[in-house]
């Protein structure tokens, strides 16, 4: 017999929690299935909402960095999924993802994005920021000191600190390169090194003393600090307890501690999948990983239930309503093969050239329309077919999967998915609702 409940949402990143809770949070009886685990760990861990606009210039050039993304959305081209939900969802869906993480989040006190300083130098407009970077913003005027990590070659202090130089921050920047106490291995995971903080393990110094690793990495810091009001490191400072670690940081130097978000795999990245999850259990989402959506049954003109791999066995699960969010071309939610685009569950229309040649720009800095390659959705989200019309009157889409927009170059990928994620959330609970009430008074006697 097949599982039933209101709400399925297929996809475990960012886009499918937000469903999964957006849906949850009107009462639906939701279930989250994704066949790995969540790509957040791959993600800086910032919510970007739109940090550049589009350009129709033959170079790619886009317009940016912009100061309000809400006052941007309306210039968006009309394919946007920005556009299909509004900017009045936009806020609403960040004002939902303001209450799942709380006081973890700044941001929320202005629609001006902030601009966050990356490991690699570069600066990001973002809507939203892990508290843990907040003393590093790019329009603070304070003097910075990054440090780097011999054995974290995926950071490097200097590097870094030259690159912000060169885009003209408003503060002096300056790197450099220490060895961190207690890991002298090259290929150290940045969990290591926040298990040795959040522990605050036991570590010799370069005198041979032994002291906590948190005080050792404060007093190898300290001796090159020449004035600077605040510190950066790249994001391992505390898995389960960053806020204290990066206290403890602060007491001993006596000034403001900061993380510059890393690319994968990222702490705080983690730390975000981890307060979605605790959201999702708290909101009695079941949540079942590792089972692959193989196949589905329609009936009329929708989807009766999909079939999930449970360790070989073949599993039917039936709801009234189901979320697409399986993510774009890099979550393998969209896919191609050398004669089509193709969206692999449900095989949903992705529109693309016919000629492969066309689906990229021979300028590799270009604008690729591969980038936008995602199915097309309705006013409902409901993604459509080659003549306009829903596929599914019971599917909607969100996230990456998405087509009409590049998150890449608009740095707009975690915004779309909470909006879209959202929205869609909203209206498969809204039509679950519908589907129970008539339900009901077909079997009430009257």
């Amino acid at each position: 017999m097949a599982i039933e409940d209101d709400v399925l949402v297929i996809g475990g990143g960012i886009a499918g929690a937000t469903a999964a809770l957006s849906a949850a949070d009107e009462g639906a009886d939701v279930r989250l299935v994704t066949h790995k685990e969540s790509t957040l760990r791959n993600a800086s861990g910032l919510i970007d909402v739109l940090g550049y606009l589009p350009s129709d210039d033959a170079d790619g050039a886009s317009e940016g960095p912009l100061v309000d993304p809400f006052a941007a959305i309306p210039d968006l081209p009309e394919t946007h999924p920005y556009r299909t939900v509004g900017v009045e969802a936009v806020r609403e869906a960040l004002a939902f993802f303001d209450g799942i993480v709380g006081d973890a989040y700044l941001g929320a006190h202005t629609d001006d994005n902030a601009l966050v300083p990356t490991h690699g130098g570069s600066i990001k407009p973002t809507a939203r920021y892990p508290r843990s970077s907040a003393a590093g913003l790019a329009s603070d005027r304070r003097d910075a000191l990054l440090v780097g990590f011999e054995t974290l070659p995926t950071f490097e202090g200097p590097l870094a600190a030259a690159h912000l130089e060169a885009a003209g921050v408003p503060f002096q920047a300056r790197g450099v390169t220490l060895s961190f106490p207690g890991i002298v291995r090259d290929d150290a995971k940045v969990t290591r090194y926040a298990h040795l903080l959040d522990r605050d393990e036991t570590v010799s110094t370069a005198t041979g003393a032994e002291t906590g690793a948190r005080e050792a990495l404060a007093a190898a810091v300290e001796a090159h600090l020449e004035g600077e009001k605040r510190v950066g490191f790249p994001a391992v400072l505390g898995d389960e307890g960053p806020d204290e670690v990066r206290a403890a940081l602060e007491a001993h130097l006596g000034v403001d501690v900061f993380e510059v978000p890393m690319g994968p795999p990222s702490l705080p990245g983690l730390r975000l999948e981890d307060r979605l999850y605790a959201a999702l259990e708290t909101a009695g989402v079941e949540v079942r990983s590792g089972v692959p959506v193989v196949d589905y049954e329609r009936d009329d003109g929708r989807i009766d239930r999909v079939v999930v791999d449970r360790n070989g066995a073949e599993i039917p699960h039936r709801a009234d309503q189901y979320v697409l969010a399986t993510g774009g071309l890099v979550g393998k939610g969209v896919e191609s093969n050398r004669e089509r685009v193709i969206e692999p569950i449900f095989d949903c229309h992705v529109p693309h050239a016919t000629d492969r040649y066309d689906w990229f720009s021979e300028d590799a800095f270009g604008e690729h329309p591969f980038a936008r390659f995602g199915v097309v959705p309705d006013g409902e989200l409901r993604p459509r077919d080659g003549s306009g019309n829903a596929e599914f009157q019971n599917l909607r889409a969100a996230g990456a999967v998405l087509g009409g927009y590049d998150y890449a170059a608009e740095k707009s990928g975690a915004g779309v998915s909470i909006a879209t994620g959202y929205v869609a959330g909203r209206h498969a609970a809204a039509r679950a609702t519908d589907a129970r009430l008539a339900t009901n008074d077909e079997v009430t006697p009257q």
